[in-house]
């Protein structure tokens, strides 16, 4: 079964979407911190009371050496919550990841942006692999057959990471993802909210009262 996470620090948005999705957990990284203005800590602290002990969240280091993002990494790994460390997968950030697999710490390697360089990641030990769709769309790119390149990759060799797919713009990305059979995805909320939201729903809901009221008045289903 595919993980589901939310891509943010919005606590309110956790918890609007925790009453309706089995979410895993929920992703950040520095800049989407940095929106929010909540430190780590107390974004943790409260999506941990949303959404439960087995709740796991992804977090980035913001060191730029081997030796300091191993640091932070077990600062990190040492956190009273099922943390994965996010590094992003440069060649710095593989040589990190190495070392964090020698001290047990699970990890997400992140700006990822060719299929190559996520296998990089796998061979390097990361747990998670995330692609940034929407960006490598942006750069003219098919994010989508990235993805799958990388998928292909991953089974032909029986890696055991799983590909997180990140970084969407609307529904259609996230749909086309998910039928290649990935591990993981972190959706963020203004697109969550449009999968949740198709124009067409309400109005057969709305249908659907009338014609009861119509012939049931205001009884139940059970009572009629």
């Amino acid at each position: 079964m595919i993980e589901y996470y939310l891509d943010t620090a919005d606590l309110a948005e956790i918890k609007r979407f925790s009453h309706c999705l089995p979410l895993r957990g929920i992703t950040t990284n520095p800049s989407i911190l940095a929106k929010e203005g909540k430190g780590l800590n107390e974004v943790l602290a409260g999506a941990a009371e949303i959404l439960g002990p087995n709740a796991r969240f992804h977090t980035q280091v913001v060191s730029t050496t081997v030796e300091e993002m191993v640091a932070e990494a077990k600062a990190l790994d040492a956190m009273p919550y099922d943390v994965v460390v996010k590094v992003p997968a440069t060649e710095v950030g593989l040589a990190a990841i190495r070392k964090m697999k020698q001290e047990g710490i699970q990890v997400l390697a992140t700006a990822i942006y060719s299929a190559y360089q996520g296998f990089l990641a796998a061979m390097a030990g990361a747990d998670y692999l995330a692609p940034y769709v929407n960006r490598i769309d942006g750069m003219g790119t098919d994010g989508i057959a990235i993805v799958a390149d990388l998928q292909q990759l991953l089974d032909a060799n029986q890696c055991q990471s799983k590909i997180l797919a990140a970084s969407f713009k609307n529904t259609r990305q996230v749909t086309e993802v998910m039928k290649l059979g990935i591990g993981a995805i972190t959706v963020p909320t203004d697109v969550m909210g449009q999968m949740l939201a198709n124009p067409a729903v309400q109005p057969a809901v709305n249908q659907f009262s009338t014609d009861w009221q119509g012939q049931f008045g205001s009884k139940l289903s059970y009572e009629s």
